[in-house]
């Protein structure tokens, strides 16, 4: 909540930007970022200072692909119980989500924590199978989980993914100038700084990981701004508060230790290489697409996302949410046809919670 002082730092900063003449397009890879801009004007009023911020594959639930939740399906169908999370129960595969595979008296369970998947594990002898997902943040808990040897009718079908890589895709599919990054906080108390640096000096671009909070966005667009007039292309940090450069090492261990980086897919995307994590050889006991592998073998590599939905374009910052000719009509938070609109973090469920939809 902006306070008077705020205020009064933000008009400020806005008016240094303004002065400045800009014409620069960032990205933030970040759900909570999109969030703060948007709710609280700032896309518009940088805007007006000759600077657009292009929301990117920040949302771990919008670029989890359809195979993948497909791969979800067939396991609660074969009668496995499948946990995961809130948002993620209801995104669409091909053509159905969890949620309506648990209408037809499959298995299907919305859980808060992956402990909560533990105890369920200890009191059943179904197998349990717990939908992972995220990025960086969120991928040390199940890594922890995996070290304190749970029970053996535990396993993971692994979703996480790595976010520098996709950020090095976006550059690398060259649809869309990009002039700098706002790198996301929450990855970053993980990983640290050092991580994007090679963007930074392989394709000179200016990088400044962010807080959440309003003024946080608009010092580091303004750091980013500096970084241009000075002709740098550096990662900086203005979130110190929380984000040191070497990150959480003690994170980074245990991810480490469980898991390996793959070759994946993202929502939007072609493979990106190194951009997944999936388990390494010593933990196959927990890995839900080995030890499943049977009932898994005969799922199509191909989904096609369902017509007119703009997720994909969405998600590489190619297009904004009102440009979706499903945005607000056919598509809302009450029947969402793409996964950037279900989840809370997704671009479209943002926009259309703050922004102006069309009328219905």
């Amino acid at each position: 909540m902006f306070t008077y002082r705020d205020e009064r730092l933000a008009r400020e900063l806005l008016a240094k930007l303004k002065a400045l003449e800009l014409n620069l397009r960032l990205m933030h890879v970040c759900g909570t970022h999109q969030d703060t801009l948007v709710r609280f004007g700032l896309d518009s009023l940088l805007r007006e200072a000759g600077i657009e911020i292009r929301a990117g594959p920040g949302c771990p639930v919008c670029v989890t692909t359809a195979r993948e939740i497909e791969e979800a399906i067939a396991l609660a169908r074969a009668g496995n119980v499948i946990a995961t999370f809130g948002d993620m129960f209801r995104v669409p595969g091909e053509e159905q989500s969890l949620a309506d595979v648990k209408a037809e008296g499959h298995d299907v369970r919305m859980v808060y924590s992956i402990t909560d998947c533990i105890a369920l594990a200890k009191r059943t002898d179904k197998d349990v199978i717990f939908f992972s997902i995220g990025f960086e943040t969120t991928a040390p808990t199940p890594a922890s989980v995996i070290l304190s040897k749970p029970p053996e009718n535990f396993s993971i079908l692994s979703a996480h993914r790595l976010i520098p890589p996709a950020m090095e895709a976006l550059l690398q599919m060259g649809e869309l100038r990009i002039d700098g990054f706002i790198d996301p906080g929450h990855v970053s108390a993980i990983i640290g700084a050092t991580p994007y640096e090679f963007i930074s000096s392989r394709y000179n671009i200016p990088q400044v990981i962010a807080g959440f909070e309003p003024l946080d966005l608009l010092v580091a667009t303004y750091m980013l701004a500096m970084q241009k007039q000075r002709g740098e292309a550096k990662v900086e940090n203005e979130y110190a508060r929380v984000v040191k450069r070497e990150g959480n090492e003690k994170a980074k261990q245990i991810l480490a230790t469980v898991f390996e980086p793959c070759d994946v897919g993202w929502r939007g995307f072609p493979l990106i290489p190194g951009s997944g994590l999936t388990l390494r050889a010593e933990f196959t006991q927990y890995d839900a697409r080995k030890r499943y592998e049977d009932e898994l073998h005969s799922l199509s590599s191909e989904y096609q996302e369902p017509e007119g939905c703009r997720c994909g374009e969405i998600l590489r910052g190619i297009v904004e949410p009102d440009e979706c000719p499903l945005f607000g009509t056919a598509c809302t938070p009450k029947h969402p046809i793409g996964p950037c609109m279900v989840s809370h973090e997704g671009s479209c469920n943002i926009f259309f919670r703050y922004g102006r939809p069309p009328d219905a």
